[in-house]
C-alpha cells in the first residue's frame, strides 16, 4: 500500500470513529413504521456449532462453550469483523428455538454495552450495514419477551448505527462494501420511525452506485462470480424493500438487476454452484437460487462473455473459461492469474477445479492460490501470467500489470459440438510466446477434447522466444498445464500409464488422455474453501515438456466412459438438479 494509500484509510478510520462518536447523540427511534419481511439465509447446522461453543469464523476455529461472543480470543481481524457483522444471527434464527433466541439476545446486547456508544472494529460502514440488515430482519426474534428498558436500548442502537451510516457511506470502498452500507440504511429508513428522510438520499445514491459497478454484461470490475451474487442479492433486498414499503426502486437499480441475472446464470455450474474465480467461491447454499427467482429475471447470456467468462455446455456438463484480463486497478486486490483456465462440472459433481482463494488460511496460501500454477491451464516456467518471480514471494500486483493485455476469443459451433477458442499474450513479454486454448465439447456433453498451444507469431515475437532459449541454452522453455481435480474426484493412473481415469461418486467415470507429446503424472494438489480449517487435500493432472520451437501444440481429451449401476439414483437426482437449475 502507498503513502497516500495508508494516508487515506487512516484519515477514513478516523472519521469513522468520530463519526461513531457523534451518533451517540442522535435522537432515539423508539418503534418499527414497517418491517421488510426477513430475506437472510440462516445455516441450522451452524446454529447448532454456535450454541455448543464452536465459533468457526473466517477459517479459524474458536471452541469456547460457555462463554460470550466478545469475550473470546480473536485470531484476526477478518474473524473479529464477521462477528461484529453479525451474520451468525441469520443461523441462530434458523434455529429459532427458546435457547437460540436467549442466546442471540445476549450477545446482542452485550454488544451493545461494550461497543454502542461508538467503539469497537464494527464501527465501519460495510459492517453496520451489514449489522442493521440483520437486527432488523430478526427484530421480532430478539425482541420478544425483552422488558422495556432493553428494547429503549436496541432502538437507540438502531438509530445511532443508522445516523453513522448516513454520514459514514461514502467513505466505504465502491462495490460490495458500498452497496451493504446503503442497503443497511435504506432498510433502516423505511423501517425506523424518525428516520424516513434518510431513505430517499440512500436510494438515489444506490441508483448511482448501480450505474458506475454494474457494467453492461451484468458484472463487477473485481470480476468475482461470488461477490457479484452478495451484490446481486442486496439488489433484490433492497428492491423487495421499497415494495413492501410502497415505494418503487429507482430505474438505474432494476435495470442493474435485469443485466446481473443473466450474467449469474452463465457463471452457475449444472450442480448449481458458482464457478470459483478471482477470490469467490461457490456461493452459500440455496442463496442464488432464492436470489434469481427473487429477481424474477430470466435467462442467461446465450453466447460471447458474461463478465469477462465464456461457457460452454450439453447434456449434463458445464464449463466456465476465464476468458478476459484479470481485474485492474482498485479491483485487483484479490485478483488471479487465471486467463483460459477452465472448470468443468458433470451433473452434480465438479471435475476439473481451481484451486480457489486461500486468504482464510494466510498470506502465503492467498498469494498461492492467486498464482498460475493453481488453475487449471498452461504456465510456463512455473510462473504466473506475467514477469513474477514466486520464489521471491513478489505480491501478484506485478502480473496486473505486465501480465495480458490482449485476450481475443471466439465461440462457435464444430461439426459435433461447442467450440471455445482464446488465446492471450501474457508471455510475450518474458518469452515471445502465445498461449493459444481451443476447447471442444460434444453435443451430448459427454466428452471434450482440447488443445493448448505456445506460438511465436510477430518477427519480434520469434526473436524473444530465441533470446530466451539462449537463456537456456536451447534446452527449451519448460511448461505445465494443469486439470486439478476436486476432492471428491477419485483419479488413478490407468492403461499402462496411458491415461488417468477420474471416477465420480455418481458412479461415473471420466478418462483423461493425451496425445502423447507431454509427460503425464498426477501430482499432489489442494482445495481451498472458506471456512474451513485447513486446505482439503487433492490431486492435479500435469502435462509437462518444453518448447522448443515457434509453434508447440499438446493435445488432450476428457471423456466420459461409463457409469455403474450403483449410481443410477444418483444420477437422477444429478438430471433433476440440472434441470431445475436451467429452470431457475
Amino acid at each position: 500500500m502507498s503513502r497516500p494509500e495508508i494516508s487515506s484509510a487512516r484519515r477514513g478510520r478516523f472519521l469513522d470513529r468520530l463519526h461513531a462518536r457523534l451518533s451517540v447523540l442522535s435522537r432515539p427511534v423508539t418503534a418499527f413504521v414497517s418491517h421488510p419481511e426477513p430475506r437472510t439465509i440462516g445455516s441450522f447446522a451452524k446454529g447448532r456449532q454456535l450454541m455448543v461453543g464452536n465459533f468457526l469464523f473466517a477459517g479459524s476455529l474458536v471452541e469456547a462453550p460457555g462463554t460470550s461472543m466478545w469475550d473470546i480470543p480473536m485470531p484476526d481481524l477478518r474473524f473479529e469483523e464477521e462477528l461484529h457483522g453479525f451474520a451468525w444471527l441469520d443461523d441462530l434464527a434458523a434455529v429459532g428455538d427458546p435457547a437460540a433466541r436467549d442466546l442471540a439476545q445476549q450477545w446482542l446486547w452485550d454488544w451493545i454495552r461494550r461497543y454502542g456508544r461508538g467503539s469497537g472494529p464494527g464501527w465501519v460502514p460495510d459492517l453496520a450495514g451489514r449489522r442493521l440488515i440483520r437486527w432488523i430482519n430478526h427484530a421480532f426474534f430478539v425482541l420478544r419477551a425483552q422488558g422495556s428498558e432493553p428494547s429503549r436500548a436496541f432502538y437507540r442502537s438502531l438509530a445511532q448505527q443508522t445516523i453513522f451510516l448516513s454520514r459514514r457511506w461514502k467513505g466505504v470502498a465502491p462495490g460490495l462494501p458500498r452497496f451493504e452500507a446503503l442497503t443497511g440504511l435504506i432498510y433502516a429508513g423505511l423501517s425506523l420511525e424518525g428516520m424516513e428522510d434518510l431513505a430517499e438520499p440512500a436510494i438515489k445514491a444506490f441508483g448511482r452506485e448501480c450505474a458506475a459497478q454494474i457494467d453492461a454484461q451484468g458484472g463487477l470490475p473485481t470480476r468475482n462470480p461470488e461477490e457479484l451474487l452478495e451484490v446481486f442479492t442486496l439488489l433484490t433486498w433492497a428492491a423487495a424493500a421499497l415494495h413492501e414499503a410502497g415505494r418503487k426502486a429507482g430505474r438505474a437499480h432494476l435495470e442493474a438487476i435485469e443485466r446481473i441475472a443473466p450474467t449469474l446464470r452463465t457463471l452457475r455450474h449444472a450442480d448449481g454452484g458458482l464457478a470459483r474465480f478471482h477470490g469467490g467461491g461457490k456461493g452459500l447454499e440455496g442463496r442464488l437460487d432464492h436470489a434469481l427467482a427473487a429477481s424474477g429475471v430470466k435467462g442467461r447470456h446465450s453466447d460471447g462473455l458474461a463478465m469477462g467468462f465464456a461457457r460452454i455446455s450439453a447434456g449434463r456438463t458445464s464449463v466456465i473459461i476465464d476468458a478476459s484480463r484479470p481485474p485492474e486497478g482498485r479491483a485487483s486486490g484479490n485478483a488471479h492469474a487465471s486467463t483460459l483456465a477452465f472448470e468443468l462440472t458433470s451433473g452434480r459433481r465438479p471435475v476439473v477445479v481451481n484451486c480457489g482463494s486461500g486468504i482464510s488460511f494466510g498470506p502465503d496460501w492467498r498469494r498461492a492460490g492467486r498464482a498460475t500454477p493453481s488453475h487449471s491451464t498452461l504456465c510456463l516456467d512455473g510462473t504466473s501470467t506475467g514477469r513474477i518471480d514466486p520464489a521471491k514471494g513478489q505480491p501478484m500486483r506485478e502480473w496486473l500489470v505486465d501480465g495480458p493485455k490482449r485476450v481475443p476469443i471466439q465461440i462457435s459451433h464444430a461439426s459435433d459440438g461447442i467450440r471455445f477458442e482464446g488465446g492471450h499474450d501474457g508471455y510475450v513479454r518474458s518469452y515471445g510466446l502465445t498461449h493459444a486454448r481451443l476447447l471442444e465439447m460434444t453435443f451430448d456433453g459427454r466428452g471434450m477434447a482440447g488443445e493448448d498451444m505456445l506460438l511465436a507469431l510477430e518477427d519480434g515475437d520469434k526473436r524473444r522466444f530465441d533470446k530466451a532459449m539462449d537463456a537456456v541454452k536451447l534446452r527449451g522453455i519448460p511448461y505445465q498445464i494443469r486439470f486439478h481435480l476436486h476432492p471428491e474426484a477419485d483419479a488413478e493412473v490407468d492403461l499402462g500409464g496411458a491415461a488417468i481415469s477420474i471416477a465420480l461418486r455418481s458412479g461415473e467415470i471420466w478418462i483423461f488422455r493425451h496425445d502423447g507429446r507431454a509427460e503425464m503424472r498426477l501430482d499432489a494438489s489442494v482445495y481451498l474453501e472458506k471456512n474451513r480449517l485447513k486446505p482439503r487435500a487433492t490431486k492435479q493432472i500435469v502435462l509437462s515438456g518444453r518448447a522448443m520451437e515457434y509453434a508447440t501444440r499438446i493435445r488432450w481429451s476428457l471423456s466420459k466412459a461409463q457409469e455403474t449401476p450403483v449410481s443410477i439414483r444418483d444420477l437422477a437426482r444429478d438430471d433433476a438438479d440440472a434441470s431445475a437449475s436451467d429452470e431457475q
